[in-house]
């Protein structure tokens, strides 16, 4: 009995040698995707003009984004802004999926929405798309930013029920009126 008890505490002492030898995990880089997401890092003014569509009444809406890097992968941004159906908040996410090889953009709004895109860039535009349900459809939305300058860029949202033929229902720009880290 003595003796296996001996070879159990001299397997504990190897096993613990083995992992105290081991190199700890290296810390993950973000890859030029991730870089890529630090455009939209500062305090952004947008402005804009809603068309009349499922999504509310058309009229001019302001707005402004708070936007920070969490660590070196994902953005996070606050917003806040008024327009044809009065204020609204809300708190993003933008990432990049390595697994997918698609960006996501992750929003929860005062309006109650929880809205999940997937989107690439191609130069200087972003394309996101989603889809969600309007008055019991399937609706499918289109997002396009395309970036005008470091501190600006313009964007529109369209949808469509089959995919192929479009809406717009929005469209707008942005200033980077300061940067943040």
């Amino acid at each position: 009995m003595r003796h296996k008890l001996n070879w159990i505490w001299m397997a504990l002492l190897m096993s613990a040698m083995w992992a105290w030898a081991q190199q700890p995990p290296e810390m993950p880089k973000p890859g030029p995707e991730q870089q890529r997401l630090r455009y939209f890092v500062g305090d952004w003014r947008t402005e804009g003009d809603m068309k009349a569509s499922p999504f509310g009444p058309a009229g001019k809406f302001t707005g402004t984004d708070h936007a920070v890097m969490l660590g070196d992968f994902f953005v996070v941004t606050h917003s806040d802004g008024s327009g044809p159906m009065g204020n609204m908040k809300a708190v993003s996410t933008t990432a990049y999926d390595p697994k997918e090889k698609v960006y996501t953009y992750d929003e929860y709004n005062s309006m109650g929405q929880h809205e999940i895109s997937k989107g690439s860039v191609s130069g200087d535009t972003w394309t996101w798309t989603n889809e969600e349900e309007m008055g019991g459809k399937k609706m499918k939305g289109r997002f396009i930013l395309k970036e005008a300058s470091p501190t600006s860029y313009t964007f529109k949202f369209d949808m469509s029920e089959d995919g192929n033929s479009w809406t717009n229902v929005m469209e707008g720009k942005a200033t980077k009126v300061s940067k943040t880290k």
